[in-house]
């Protein structure tokens, strides 16, 4: 049967673009040069990702991979404004982190049913040409183009969402502890890997609950994604408390101390900010070892004690544990208990680096100009430029000047030169070519 939990997706999201600001002016009758009266264009729509809780995978996400907000209508006559652009709403499951691709940086993590972000802002919608009237200027003959789309590839990755986890070599007794715990029934079998899919159960501890997860077997290698390694490990994050449940028995051939200290090594070598997580260690199968559920017997028990010194010397707490008999199982709850009512959300701010939404929409190349040689022409790019160019009405002398002006004091014509450029070569600026000559002077000049 195939395995329907779906965690992981990559995403493209694209805002809409703002619409164009009009160039129109007025025709009333008895007034053969009216003014101007373009109105400004609609803000493009935003990409915003909401929390479902009625959502259980990112399974849909499999299947459609580009995401488009709407873009914003144009302005139009009579100062009349264009329609902003429909946002888009992208539903995901609680527990999903959005990352940006390219940074590596988590933009959101969505751990509450409603939370909201705007993942990618519309464009601006460009100013018609009434706003660019003056007492100089009675009659602008261009209009401001609408602000960029953004697009950005994002990773979609859903996380358990859990109180407290379950760690180990597979086949140590979790699944067992989980059933023990909680009205919880996972899948129990003597085989590595039993559990795939991560259980959840919740635990009722007197007047609170809490929620537990059986995080599937570690394997060594697990941080390097050896066996289902990556898989496993990102669902510990979450989580506040570790019980770190060891076979103490040593039943399949493992020296149990070398468990203990493999498991955690897989951890630190993962993210090293999960050894600050409050880790409780269970001792699992005493009853193997022959180990009576009365502290006399357990004080007399060899490799038990040999285990727990071990650990203790280490600062970690350790519990006698035989899941399926039900020993031990209330102390451990109760220990998880404590360390959660000690433990608060903002302990974990630290393990992610968050995405800088101001840095990303001031973007500090916006402004730059960009020259480049493709072995024919030379070229002249940038965001700030392509506005104004899309802004141009190449048929007003003022307007195409101020384009023209804008590359010269940008500097870019130093720069085509300094890579070779001479007389009578071709310039492209987007999608028109010119040929660039040594003179102070207006180019398309009719």
């Amino acid at each position: 049967m195939a395995n329907m939990f779906v965690d992981r997706a990559k995403i493209t999201i694209r805002s809409g673009k703002g619409g164009n600001g009009a160039v129109t002016f007025r025709r009333e009758p008895f007034v053969p040069e009216g003014g101007p009266d373009g109105g400004d264009g609609g803000k493009g729509g935003d990409v915003i990702f909401v929390a479902d809780e009625n959502l259980r995978t990112l399974m849909d996400f499999r299947y459609k991979r580009k995401y488009e907000a709407e873009n914003g209508q144009d302005g139009m006559k009579k100062k009349r404004f264009g329609k902003n652009g429909e946002n888009l709403i992208i539903k995901v499951p609680v527990g999903t982190m959005v990352i940006d691709e390219k940074s590596g940086k988590v933009m959101k993590d969505m751990t509450e049913h409603g939370q909201s972000f705007v993942a990618a802002k519309g464009g601006r919608g460009g100013k018609g040409n009434a706003k660019f009237a003056t007492p100089t200027r009675q009659a602008p003959n261009f209009a401001e183009a609408g602000g960029f789309a953004k697009e950005r590839d994002v990773i979609l990755e859903m996380k358990l969402i859990a109180d407290v986890g379950l760690v180990g070599f597979p086949n140590v007794g979790k699944s067992s502890l989980l059933t023990a715990s909680t009205s919880a029934r996972p899948k129990v079998a003597n085989y590595h890997f039993t559990t795939i899919n991560p259980n959840l159960g919740v635990v009722n501890y007197y007047d609170k609950s809490f929620v537990m997860a059986d995080v599937a077997g570690i394997i060594e290698g697990a941080h390097e994604g050896a066996g289902l390694g990556h898989y496993f490990l990102k669902h510990i994050e979450r989580t506040k408390v570790l019980i770190h449940v060891v076979d103490v028995s040593g039943s399949e051939g493992r020296d149990p101390k070398e468990d203990f200290d493999k498991i955690n090594s897989e951890l630190f070598a993962y993210n090293e900010k999960l050894m600050n997580k409050p880790q409780i260690v269970a001792a699992n199968k005493i009853d193997i070892l022959g180990c009576g559920p009365d502290p006399e017997d357990l004080e007399i028990c060899d490799e038990y004690i040999e285990f727990k010194e071990y650990v203790e010397a280490k600062g970690y707490k350790v519990f006698p544990m035989s899941a399926p008999a039900g020993q031990g199982v209330p102390e451990i709850i109760a220990e998880a208990a404590r360390l959660l009512d000690e433990t608060t959300d903002d302990d974990f701010e630290e393990y992610y680096e968050y995405f800088d939404f101001d840095l990303d929409d001031e973007d500090p190349d916006y402004k730059k100009v960009f020259v480049d040689f493709d072995g024919e022409n030379y070229i002249i790019y940038g965001k700030q430029l392509e506005k104004i160019f899309n802004s141009t009405n190449f048929y007003d002398h003022g307007s195409r000047r101020y384009l023209f002006r804008y590359i010269e004091e940008s500097g870019a014509y130093d720069m085509l030169r300094e890579i070779g450029m001479e007389e009578g070569d071709t310039i492209k600026l987007f999608d028109m070519e010119f040929e660039y000559y040594d003179e102070d002077y207006d180019y398309f000049e009719e």
